[in-house]
């Protein structure tokens, strides 16, 4: 039998469907139904059915690729994003994977893109299963599972690591705040700050703080959960923000998620990162939240405290890029 790589049509979905939840589930990716291949694949407003391709074996499709594209994504002038590449276990070759992202890359170059990414700020977000633990998830991939076989073919296809986001995970139930932050916490006190859960009608300078911060999406996020009453933990001195840990979101799959904690740059130096963290689990803990897990780099400082706080490394993800040359 011929085996060809086809431009996507909806009459591959269930095949493809039992493809990932064969193969992809191999490096911990949550299985998918039909719901939720639309809700990340096909339903996204980022699908481009020219940038999804099967490899057919026969008439059974053994591989599938994805990515997408948009000006407005981050570094979308220029970037095509690769969502993910699968195959049939049997046919996991160099060559069949060259095939599947070369396909991806034509598309990327077709539409004026100068490189291919895997990323973070890819909108086609991927769950995946968070190892030796019941079942807990996280809701999104940065980048490639280090180790897995996609890695190291587009290590040697010419896509350069460019990070290594460490996933880690801690189970609530682990959780204490050692005396040390305790008494950091105090410290920050006697110079005028309180950290804790306010809302917006207790403190000001919100607005401000987050301007100070110079981050959009946390613009945005902070902005409309204080609006909305959403809990977010707040470093404030008389009155007025001047961090912030959040918001304190418990997912309808148990976990903890939150889009970042920050503290403005007048207010550096006064330990209000480390305790606005330990309040943030504190908020989870209160509101009976199993789990939380989140990303950092490699080389971040901040993964010492994450430790501190008990969270330990479960896995790791590379963020990689290709330049793309006409």
């Amino acid at each position: 039998m011929e085996m060809v790589v086809e431009a996507w049509d909806e009459r591959y979905a269930n095949a493809v469907i039992a493809l990932w939840n064969k193969e992809a589930a191999r490096d911990g990716y949550k299985e998918l139904d039909a719901d939720s291949f639309n809700r990340i694949f096909t339903g996204n407003p980022y699908f481009d059915p020219k940038a999804a391709f099967v490899w057919l074996d026969g008439r059974d499709v053994a591989g599938f690729s994805c990515g997408c594209t948009g000006d407005e994504l981050p570094l979308g002038d220029k970037a095509g994003y690769i969502t993910c590449i699968v195959l049939r276990r049997e046919h996991a070759t160099g060559a069949n994977y060259k095939r599947l992202v070369h396909a991806l890359e034509a598309r990327f170059a077709e539409l004026g893109k100068t490189q291919a990414d895997v990323l973070f700020f890819n909108p086609m977000q991927l769950p995946w299963y968070i190892p030796d633990t019941p079942s807990h998830e996280h809701n999104n991939a940065p980048g490639v599972p280090v180790g897995s076989l996609l890695h190291r073919f587009l290590l040697g296809e010419g896509y350069a690591e460019r990070a290594v986001e460490q996933a880690m995970y801690l189970e609530m139930s682990c959780f204490a705040v050692p005396e040390d932050i305790r008494l950091k916490e105090a410290a920050a006190a006697e110079k005028g700050y309180a950290v804790g859960v306010f809302s917006s009608s207790e403190i000001g300078g919100i607005a401000d703080m987050l301007t100070g911060l110079g981050n959009p999406l946390w613009t945005e996020e902070i902005t409309r959960c204080a609006a909305e009453g959403t809990p977010v933990v707040f470093a404030a001195k008389e009155g007025q923000a001047a961090g912030f840990a959040g918001p304190v979101i418990r997912q309808p799959n148990g976990r903890g998620c939150f889009a970042g904690i920050g503290v403005h740059p007048d207010h550096e130096g006064n330990g209000l990162g480390t305790v606005l963290f330990f309040k943030l689990c504190e908020a989870f803990r209160a509101i009976g939240t199993p789990y939380m897990s989140l990303y950092t780099g490699s080389a971040n400082p901040a993964a010492r405290i994450y430790e501190k706080a008990g969270f330990r490394t479960v896995k790791t993800f590379a963020v990689m890029r290709k330049e793309l040359f006409k």
